[in-house]
């Protein structure tokens, strides 16, 4: 990737006995796509240079015209006054022309002790370093967003489910909570991928490292990295960072894929559990009645594509032999849109998630389906002595006849249910009840709204 700009500011060097056709330029280009990371550049040229200068490697003076040409640079660009040029393939040789034509040989000096390839290395690092940062603070409103609602609904009661068939009672608070912990797991491995992102390339030069006595100790700390890359070639060459970024995402939106799946059936009116704020939501170009759950059934779409980009990235790697290859050019552009899509998608869902208004009388009309509280008369029977397989049997029975009759449970009478056991007293009905049903679950993790309010301050105390 080591090339110098000739006279007419094109990036090929005089090894060359003619220019490259525009057709390859246009090929092999990656400015339009990675002059999203010109500040990081900016900011990672700064600190090599500083690095420079402290080693008597370039003068104070060229140090000073960097630190002067950079700062108008990052102006131009900012206002939208900075040409990029497609002849100069990518954001450091567009940066590295334009420092050079206001600061003169001190530009040229720049790139002593580096190659494009330990500098790209660097800049996707900080990029990506910085993107994180955005998306830990992201996972975390979202987060904040589903303990408003899961302690507003703390009491309120639904079916929950197993195989989409009624299974038990649980709250609607609790239901939120098991996203809340998938955005806390998935808020751990951003912040576990953070570290290894944090290792500073830059020395690695072209795969080497550079015969100038450098100090990448320094840089890193100017950087704010926590360590060195301790390996040239590897140095260049590696993008595991990336790739582990990439699945971390696409975790993040399995799971806001997985909510997208229960928001889209919630809101269907024949279950009717929520709505969705109108914001959210569009019409029918034919039905005039149609309110359309858009972003949800959208959110599952582009899980799919933030899937694609990470094995995109496990096969752009696969088959590389050390150090840097062209290849790598290709890493940004799925790297950028899992960016760029993960932080629209917990933006839009955590604005989403306060915008939802619970329908309870639905969901406890659906609690009431499916003789939800079996279990808990298996439990009543066990408690009283029975063994579980024999209770379990018994209720089976009671069951049965309930389908049979097309009544529920609750429906029977004292000397009805105690025909399938005769332990049955009185105090069944009270275990019969959604609300005994639940509030009998009250241990960690339990459904109980004593437990849900339990999690929901633990969390909150974790977030701060």
């Amino acid at each position: 990737m080591t090339a110098q700009l000739s006279k007419k500011g094109e990036a090929w060097s005089a090894r060359f006995s003619e220019p490259v056709s525009d057709l390859v330029k246009r090929y092999t280009a990656s400015v339009f796509f990675d002059k999203r990371m010109a500040d990081a550049d900016i900011q990672g040229s700064l600190a090599h240079a500083e690095m420079l200068s402290h080693q008597g490697i370039i003068s104070a003076d060229d140090y000073a015209a960097i630190q002067r040409g950079m700062a108008q640079i990052q102006s131009e660009i900012a206002s939208g006054q900075f040409e990029w040029l497609l002849d100069l393939e990518d954001v450091h040789l567009n940066i590295e022309k334009r420092l050079t034509e206001l600061v003169g040989d001190a530009g040229k000096r720049l790139h002593t002790g580096r190659s494009r390839n330990d500098q790209v290395a660097t800049d996707i690092r900080l990029y990506l370093r910085s993107a994180i940062d955005d998306i830990a603070g992201l996972l975390r409103d979202l987060r904040l967003a589903l303990l408003d609602l899961a302690e507003q609904h703390a009491d309120t009661i639904l079916p929950g489910f197993t195989h989409m068939q009624v299974a038990q009672p649980i709250t609607f608070g609790h239901h939120m909570l098991a996203y809340v912990e998938m955005f806390n797991r998935d808020a751990e491995r951003m912040a576990d991928c953070r570290k290894r992102v944090n290792r500073l390339p830059l020395g690695a030069a072209a795969l080497a490292g550079t015969t100038f006595p450098i100090d990448r100790e320094r840089v890193a700390r100017t950087l704010g990295f926590d360590d060195v890359c301790r390996n040239s070639l590897d140095a260049v060459s590696d993008r595991d960072f990336a790739i582990e970024f990439c699945a971390a995402a696409a975790l993040v939106m399995t799971h806001i894929s997985r909510m997208s799946e229960e928001l889209v059936i919630w809101m269907s009116p024949r279950v009717g559990f929520i709505d969705i704020a109108d914001r959210f939501c569009t019409g029918s170009s034919i039905m005039p009645q149609k309110k359309n759950p858009d972003v949800p059934e959208l959110a599952r779409g582009k899980t799919g594509r933030v899937n694609g980009h990470l094995i995109g990235l496990l096969t752009l790697m696969k088959g590389q032999p050390l150090a840097y290859n062209k290849d790598n050019q290709e890493d940004k552009e799925p790297l950028f849109d899992t960016v760029d899509t993960l932080t629209d998608t917990l933006r839009i869902f955590a604005d989403m998630a306060r915008g939802i208004t619970v329908k309870p009388d639905a969901m406890r009309a659906a609690a009431l389906q499916g003789y939800a509280t079996a279990t808990d008369l298996a439990d009543y029977l066990v408690k009283k002595g029975l063994p579980f397989r024999d209770a379990h049997e018994a209720v089976a029975h009671a069951v049965r006849a309930c389908e049979q009759r097309g009544c529920d449970l609750t429906d029977l009478s004292l000397d009805e249910l105690r025909a399938f056991s005769g332990l049955i007293d009185a105090d069944v009905f009270g275990v019969l009840t959604l609300e005994g049903s639940v509030a009998a679950r009250n241990h960690i993790g339990g459904t109980a709204p004593a437990q849900v309010r339990a999690a929901i301050a633990h969390v909150r105390n974790l977030l701060g």
